[in-house]
């Protein structure tokens, strides 16, 4: 590294700490509370994962950060997310748009029934966007981003659904990643995938954290400690314990917390 490059590096201004923030927050299923007083700072530019037995309230919460949840008829909730120290649920602030923000990778790879570059150009089609060019550049930037390029640019025109489904996974990513959200969600992106694939898909998380920030859930123990710089423990609703990915599996400050990561429950 050059004497410049060096410099330039230790002066590098870090991400934002409380880049997204949950705070005292509760969220209901009809009359079931699912998430008991939440409170967490998410910084920009790292990897946030969520941790916990089934039913926990890790995806609860993941999909509340995009709005997700109000598709369920007879939710509520209490308490504020804020994106940027504006609330996700301002009145100004137009769901759809917010998506775009807040982009999120399912479990179950779901690629549409479409040719792989009309995968990627999904979302800005329906922004508007018909310029080729700009759409062009999108495709390749965004599968570029995912690692795929160089597995699908002879094929871009052929149905998406012909892909692997570790590369239909990594497709759905370069599709989240084609409208540059700030944040990118993932529930469980690995757990249909077989190991191979599985490792590409956590080498993709490590360098998109250069650009997004990113909140996975999983249940892999490993994958949170390869994957993470943060992990936050959920049980039963409530959030348990959140610090450093090094601390929560090498010293974590909770019994609980302890107990689960050590297999005696969970």
């Amino acid at each position: 590294m050059t004497e410049d490059a060096a410099r330039s590096s230790a002066t590098q201004t870090p991400g934002r700490p409380d880049f997204l923030t949950v705070r005292n927050f509760d969220f209901f299923y009809g009359k079931k509370q699912a998430l008991f007083d939440i409170n967490m700072d998410i910084p920009e530019k790292r990897v946030t994962a969520f941790i916990g037995p089934s039913g926990c309230g890790k995806s609860t919460l993941l999909r509340n950060f995009n709005r997700m949840n109000e598709l369920i008829e007879g939710v509520h909730y209490s308490g504020d997310i804020k994106l940027l120290g504006q609330s996700i649920y301002n009145k100004e602030v137009e769901v759809i748009a917010l998506r775009r923000s807040i982009g999120m990778v399912f479990q179950k790879s779901n690629p549409f029934p479409k040719s792989i570059y009309e995968n990627i150009v999904y979302g800005l089609r329906i922004s508007g966007e018909k310029k080729k060019s700009v759409l062009d550049e999108a495709v390749e930037r965004s599968l570029r981003g995912a690692a795929l390029w160089d597995e699908v640019k002879d094929r871009l025109h052929e149905s998406a659904l012909g892909l692997s489904g570790g590369q239909m996974q990594r497709l759905c990513i370069a599709r989240a990643i084609a409208n540059r959200p700030k944040v990118l969600l993932m529930d469980e992106p690995c757990s249909a995938l077989d190991p191979i694939a599985t490792v590409k898909v956590e080498e993709l998380i490590h360098e998109l954290k250069q650009e997004f920030t990113i909140v996975i859930v999983t249940h892999n123990m490993q994958q949170a400690t390869r994957c993470s710089d943060k992990t936050a423990f959920f049980y039963l609703g409530k959030l348990i314990e959140y610090a450093e990915t090094q601390k929560i599996f090498s010293n974590p400050g909770q019994k609980q917390t302890e107990d689960y990561i050590t297999g005696r429950f969970g």
